[in-house]
């Protein structure tokens, strides 16, 4: 088994000094060219894969180009042009909410503050998160994703399992110029390594580390279920 660092502090700085080492380049995989383009798209990834989603963006941003397309769609016809999208059907109505809203309160501009954007339809914490990052060039929490939960459990950094709660415990550990690349660190490591399912602890950067790491056992002590 992996043996758990001192403190939590110390655990968070070696987890970020090895991944970063692993994954220099760990950036945001989803496609887009503006601000508009990237709420929709971190809408649409929500319980669905960045590679879908790059899938069927490109068509959809053809289409609709601005708030007010979105906002003069028919549903039917939106939910038709992202079908393959997990749960298309709520996500047409959130965009279609969603242009309205930027229309009627926001001179159709996507709005730069954590309440403006989570009073939008479809979009919580995780997506204002991202979007304040990677479009507004403002950093105020850390995107919790269902990677950064599962990995930051294992690794030992927090027991909470809410993301708000998660978020809360991270950024207490982490530096605050970290916080952005930390979301992209895990969620390289998670899709590389330490999946849900089988992850590979024999190739893993943290098994030293990580109280979690797989054993004979077979059981991830960050969640007590078995490995499998």
């Amino acid at each position: 088994m992996g043996t758990p660092r001192s403190s939590r502090e110390d655990q968070a700085e070696t987890v970020i000094e090895r991944l970063h080492d692993e994954y220099p380049d760990a950036t945001i995989s989803l496609s887009y060219s503006n601000r508009l383009e990237l709420l929709v798209a971190v809408v649409l990834s929500a319980q669905c894969t960045d590679e879908r989603v790059n899938e069927t963006t490109p068509d959809l941003f053809e289409t609709y180009e601005s708030a007010g397309d979105y906002a003069e769609a028919d549903e039917e016809q939106l939910a038709e042009d992202i079908y393959g999208i997990t749960f298309h059907n709520n996500k047409a109505g959130y965009l279609k909410g969603i242009g309205e809203q930027l229309v009627d309160g926001h001179d159709s501009e996507v709005p730069d503050t954590m309440d403006a954007l989570t009073d939008l339809p479809g979009v919580g914490r995780k997506t204002a998160n991202v979007v304040l990052q990677h479009g507004h060039d403002v950093v105020e929490g850390i995107v919790v994703d269902t990677h950064v939960q599962r990995l930051t459990r294992r690794l030992g950094l927090t027991e909470e399992e809410r993301p708000e709660a998660i978020e809360e415990d991270l950024t207490g550990l982490v530096p605050e110029t970290e916080w952005q690349e930390f979301t992209h660190l895990m969620i390289s490591h998670g899709r590389a390594v330490c999946t849900a399912r089988n992850p590979d602890c024999e190739e893993c950067v943290l098994a030293d580390v990580c109280p979690s790491e797989r054993d004979d056992g077979d059981v991830d002590l960050a969640s007590g279920e078995p490995w499998t």
